[in-house]
């Protein structure tokens, strides 16, 4: 019985080291992907601002304020 007991806290201590190596991982993925969600916004932003319009043709684009 104690050998039983043994082994069961033994599963336990390592099923616990288990989660949280997992709960940091998944904090980790968290950050990243919060942060590929930041740069993809930017990049997303910047492709807007020199992309020209894909609903106005090249003669209906409005020219820049310095023209």
């Amino acid at each position: 019985m104690e050998e039983r007991i043994t082994e069961l806290e033994l599963r336990f201590m390592h099923q616990e080291q288990t989660i949280s190596e997992l709960n940091e991982s998944v904090c980790r993925q968290e950050l990243a992907i919060a942060r590929l969600e930041r740069e993809l916004g930017l990049l997303r932003e910047q492709f807007l601002v020199l992309s020209p319009s894909i609903n106005r043709t090249s003669d209906e684009e409005e020219a820049p304020p310095h023209y």
